[in-house]
């Protein structure tokens, strides 16, 4: 058993994480200001809630005492809304990763999980997304997001914290937050289809993403906290490899729709080369967008 903190363990992708480290048996601390992470996510009884902010060492330092491993997923999320605000984005995005790089270096963390994007990628000539591609974002997210991976690689190189990266790709399932301008598509299609208004598609609705599913995600970083054969500034992709358009999956979640005007820094296409995880992780995704889809209208009774 081992002790482990989440930072935004109480937003979308960190509560699974929780949930998923709780059921192995471990003890977790939850670090999270509850600007992003839901207080109604606290669903986890056994572990332990640290309301603070990335932003705030002396918080950052409290919260990383007595602590094994570290999965880093507090962020201000979301392309759109960096092209928007990039000076707050920047401030948590690479600013709050530095913070929680220093704490647990200080702290003698053992290792660090970082969640990485797959919008370092951007529009690239070639398919699938392999690591070994140059990163061109196209919005200050994306840059964040690559900023924050070097920073890993290089607290692992200067001052030995194991450190891994795993570059999401596009993350769908329990716990998401369906609200806000900037939701999740997946999210933002139930919500308005559970409200019976159009599902509102963006462009031409030929924007093509490889949607995972966030059980698939936890475990993948479960496995990168616990495998011996990374922790040394790794950076590897955590994607399905089948992408899908906006319009197919409108047609997954079935309804009426509309076309409203594209987003800026929206990449046309991504796809997930996930053939290091595989050999590095042992880690292969299970769940298909169709089945997790039919999940999802089950729970939101649609």
């Amino acid at each position: 058993m081992s002790h482990y903190l989440v930072t935004g363990g109480a937003g979308f992708i960190g509560t699974n994480i929780v949930k998923m480290l709780l059921e192995q048996g471990h003890q977790v601390r939850v670090f999270d200001n509850f600007s992003g992470g839901r207080f109604e996510n606290r669903v986890q009884a056994s572990a332990e809630y640290f309301e603070g902010d990335i932003r705030n060492m002396d918080d950052l330092n409290k919260a990383m005492v007595g602590i094994d491993g570290v999965f880093h997923t507090a962020a201000v999320p979301r392309m759109p809304y960096s092209v928007e605000h990039p000076q707050e984005t920047n401030e948590n995005n690479i600013t709050g990763t530095l913070n929680v790089l220093v704490a647990a270096r200080d702290a003698k963390v053992k290792r660090l999980v970082y969640s990485a994007s797959s919008s370092a990628y951007g529009n690239q000539k070639t398919l699938p997304f392999v690591e070994t591609m140059k990163p061109c974002p196209m919005s200050p997210y994306g840059l964040q997001k690559f900023v924050g991976e070097e920073y890993c690689r290089l607290f692992f190189e200067l001052y030995g914290l194991e450190t891994v990266a795993l570059r999401y790709f596009n993350v769908y399932g329990p716990f998401l937050d369906p609200n806000g301008a900037y939701a999740l598509v997946i999210g933002k299609f139930l919500r308005q289809k559970k409200a019976g208004e159009p599902m509102t598609v963006c462009g031409d609705g030929e924007y093509y993403r490889d949607y995972t599913h966030v059980s698939d995600i936890a475990r993948a970083n479960i496995l990168a906290m616990t495998n011996d054969k990374v922790g040394h500034g790794e950076v590897i992709n955590a994607g399905f490899g089948d992408p899908h358009s906006v319009n197919e999956l409108v047609k997954l979640i079935g309804g009426e729709f509309k076309f409203v005007d594209p987003r800026l820094g929206d990449p046309r296409h991504t796809k997930a080369d996930n053939t290091l995880a595989k050999n590095l992780l042992g880690w292969e995704p299970k769940i298909r967008l169709e089945q997790g889809i039919i999940e999802l209208k089950k729970e939101w009774g649609i």
